[in-house]
């Protein structure tokens, strides 16, 4: 048999992710604040995007879709076109159209004033349009290690204490503790280590107490010192943590030598102690959860869904500056202006397809999950993706997509999608499933309400799970108490014996 070259016609079909599938997918899962970053980056690339700055009418005000004025070719908006039922249509796209022939009356080119002056004289000259507010003028805070020197400074005059101490300051970690023995400092520094524990000494006494503590022995003390609350009882405690935290107060009396009245006292005196004394002086802002997603309920007994449009970009593809500028482009100008176009009109395409998909899976989400937001946790029902995804006729992975990352502002307050779904567990007898996170509400709710005679273990409380019609298993209800924070039988009965 010969071996020789030849030629062989072959057809497959294999599935291509072109560049802007890939950021399509990406642009889906991304929430709100990646979206806005995203857009403001293509903003910066291409320069036939432009933000729409006119406003938003409120909710309440809006037209509907069948009553909306046709908006002019000049300008496609993602805002409006999420609303919308259809996907634009490309027919008659701006790359067919005769540009030469299209003529902006009004423009700079007829003489008409600027907006804006280029040596930066533009601008109001008086404070009436100032909206500034006091938050604007309103310094800096300080932060823990700029605190921290300057009661250094006024603390220590010799120059080696100084050193001692800002070395100290420097190896502080967010909660307050040093991170590194003392006797590696005084080694590091070459320094007795008794030094460095003098200065380490009256440093745990600066504002706040408890800092340069090795652990939360040391740090408790600090300040119960700085109290003149720390007796030989209360030191005798401090050394037992381990005791207080398996509540075994029995104990912690015969070792103190009080009697349950002053226990009591005692550990209520603890736990007013602040454990990590730097962590009040994180100075970073709390990130607030926007929703994207507004949810109310209607006279008729329903519920509207909507999207945020604070958090919606709202942008304009800019088709006259296209049509003024593409006819007297050059060849490789004109290449890049209709890359810009397509990529424009893309992603308007794109925002507008990431809303509607969002909205079509939100609202089935709350059509399931209608008894939650009537009554509560308790009948939050089991969900996961695939039953989403056949509701909406989408794939499972774009469902996830969708709800990671996105909140919806319910009246029973703000959620992440993703809490919507929960596993399942089985009813007794083939009884209807029940939700894991109602089960969970339940057990807290059982716990909270036991008698203080009467400490429910976890097979009592798989009792009463299957008397309402749950099947569950005992080491079940000990992951479900354990992911609550809530001890086992025997230590809330030591702890509701001597109360603190």
């Amino acid at each position: 048999m010969a071996i020789a070259p030849r030629l062989d016609l072959r057809q497959s079909q294999t599935l291509v992710m072109t560049p802007q599938l890939r950021q399509a997918i990406k642009l889906l899962q991304f929430s709100n604040i990646e979206v806005n970053s995203f857009v403001e980056e293509e903003m910066e690339r291409n320069p036939l995007l432009e933000r729409d700055e006119s406003p938003e009418p409120p909710v309440g005000e809006r037209a509907a879709l069948d009553q909306l004025e046709p908006r002019t070719a000049t300008a496609m908006d993602s805002a409006d076109a999420a609303r919308s039922e259809t996907l634009p249509d490309d027919g008659g796209s701006p790359l067919d159209a005769v540009h030469a022939e299209t003529y902006d009356p009004g423009g700079a080119g007829d003489g008409a004033p600027l907006v804006g002056r280029m040596d930066g004289g533009g601008g109001s000259h008086g404070f009436e349009g100032d909206d500034r507010g006091i938050d604007d003028f309103a310094g800096d805070e300080r932060s823990l290690r700029d605190h921290l020197g300057e009661q250094l400074r006024l603390n220590f005059s010799d120059m080696v204490d100084r050193m001692i101490g800002a070395h100290l300051i420097a190896l502080l970690c967010p909660a307050g503790r040093l991170t590194a023995e003392p006797a590696a400092i005084a080694l590091a520094m070459g320094l007795p280590l008794e030094r460095v524990e003098t200065v380490r000494a009256r440093m745990m006494r600066f504002d706040p107490v408890g800092l340069f503590a090795r652990d939360l022995r040391e740090c408790l003390g600090a300040q119960l010192a700085e109290r003149n609350r720390l007796d030989p009882a209360m030191q005798m405690l401090l050394d037992n943590l381990e005791l207080l935290a398996r509540r075994e107060n029995r104990r912690l009396m015969a070792l103190c030598g009080v009697d349950a009245e002053d226990l009591t006292e005692m550990i209520a005196e603890i736990k007013a102690l602040d454990p990590k004394p730097g962590a009040t002086w994180d100075t970073t802002p709390a990130q607030l959860v926007v929703p994207d997603l507004l949810m109310r309920h209607l006279p008729d007994d329903s519920w509207i869904i909507e999207l945020n449009p604070e958090t919606m970009p709202r942008v304009l593809v800019n088709e006259r500056f296209y049509a003024k500028v593409a006819p007297r482009a050059k060849k490789d100008e004109k290449v890049f202006l209709t890359e810009r176009l397509a990529n424009a009109n893309w992603l308007v395409r794109s925002l507008q397809q990431r809303a509607q998909t969002i909205l079509k899976v939100a609202a089935e989400i709350i059509r399931q999950q209608d008894g939650f937001l009537r009554l509560g946790v308790a009948f939050l029902r089991p969900l996961i993706l695939r039953d989403i995804a056949e509701a909406v006729e989408l794939h499972e992975s774009t469902v996830s997509r969708v709800t990671a990352n996105k909140y919806i502002a319910t009246p029973r307050g703000t959620f992440e999608l993703k809490y919507f779904f929960t596993t399942a567990i089985h009813g007794t007898d083939g009884g209807d499933s029940h939700s894991a996170e109602a089960v969970r509400y339940r057990i807290r709710g059982l716990i909270d309400l036991e008698p203080v005679a009467d400490i429910l273990s976890d097979d009592a409380i798989v009792a009463v799970l299957r008397r309402e019609g749950v099947e569950i298993a005992r080491r079940t209800v000990a992951k479900y108490r354990e992911a609550l924070r809530i001890p086992n039988s025997v230590q809330r009965r030591r702890e509701k014996a001597v109360p603190a």
